[in-house]
């Protein structure tokens, strides 16, 4: 199955679309297997703080690009909250068919100048983008639990800097490690109805499978997951080795973790189909 874009999976998705974050190789291997399972389309993202951790862009991700070459079921590689244009112009080269460019920390027109930019740069490419108003939690800007992203504000950027869709605030934060967030069903359904692109939930880990279910009926389109993929990989691995201590041969617990990310996507992408 070739590498498609994600305009095509969201595009043809009855439902809602599991964007999964990549850290590692294993990450890439275990989401598409997952998915596979699954018999679903999905996407591989990688963040600014992934490729700060890797010390580059281009090593993660020429080897997710591979790993979704591979793939027997649809595959995209997005590239998430992207803050630096240099970061984003370079993913564009390197082949990525989709950025999230996070302007949301800018004042008002500085953020819509900047992404009507990266907008113009990336569509010039063949690029889809993704971009964020009224701020997810967990990031140490607007991230109070009441944060809430207005309709009409929506529908005013989305018209200003031409984005293919948007990251919205709706009750969820990033890197929960508990199940507990409170959506806002109700402005879930007011701003897919008002708005013109498809809606995209950051925090989602946060959010319980019944709560998912929601979101995607009201309107939600692309579900970002990473720390209860975390959670799940960090979980088994520390279970590996108190179950062998003496183990020295990383690919041993490494599989471990692998394992228990494929087994959490085979089961959110059936949440969200």
């Amino acid at each position: 199955m070739p590498l498609v874009g994600i305009a095509e999976i969201v595009s043809s998705a009855k439902a809602g679309v599991g964007a999964f974050n990549v850290i590692q190789l294993e990450h890439a291997t275990a989401i598409v297997a997952g998915a596979e399972a699954a018999g679903a389309p999905v996407v591989l993202q990688i963040s600014e703080n992934a490729v700060r951790y890797h010390g580059a862009l281009e090593p993660v991700a020429l080897a997710t690009l591979a790993v979704a070459r591979r793939a027997a079921v649809p595959v995209a590689v997005h590239l998430d909250h992207a803050t630096d244009r240099a970061l984003v112009e370079e993913a564009v080269a390197l082949g990525l068919g989709s950025v999230m460019f996070d302007a949301s920390a800018l004042p008002d027109a500085e953020n819509v100048a900047a992404t009507a930019q990266v907008v113009a740069h990336c569509h010039a490419h063949g690029v889809w983008v993704e971009a964020e108003l009224g701020e997810v939690g967990g990031k140490d800007g607007v991230h109070a639990p009441g944060a809430r992203t207005k309709p009409h504000e929506a529908v005013d950027y989305v018209a200003r800097t031409g984005v293919d869709a948007l990251a919205v605030a709706v009750g969820t934060s990033h890197a929960m490690t508990t199940k507990d967030a409170v959506l806002d069903l109700a402005l879930i359904a007011d701003l897919h109805a008002a708005v013109p692109v498809p809606l995209v939930l950051h925090g989602s880990s946060g959010v319980s499978d019944d709560n998912l279910r929601d979101a995607v009926r009201h309107g939600m389109k692309k579900i970002n997951i990473a720390t209860h993929l975390n959670k799940a990989f960090t979980g088994a691995v520390r279970e590996y080795l108190a179950n062998d201590p003496k183990v020295v041969d990383s690919r041993k617990y490494l599989k471990a973790g692998r394992e228990a990310v494929a087994r959490e996507v085979t089961h959110l992408l059936g949440v969200l189909s």
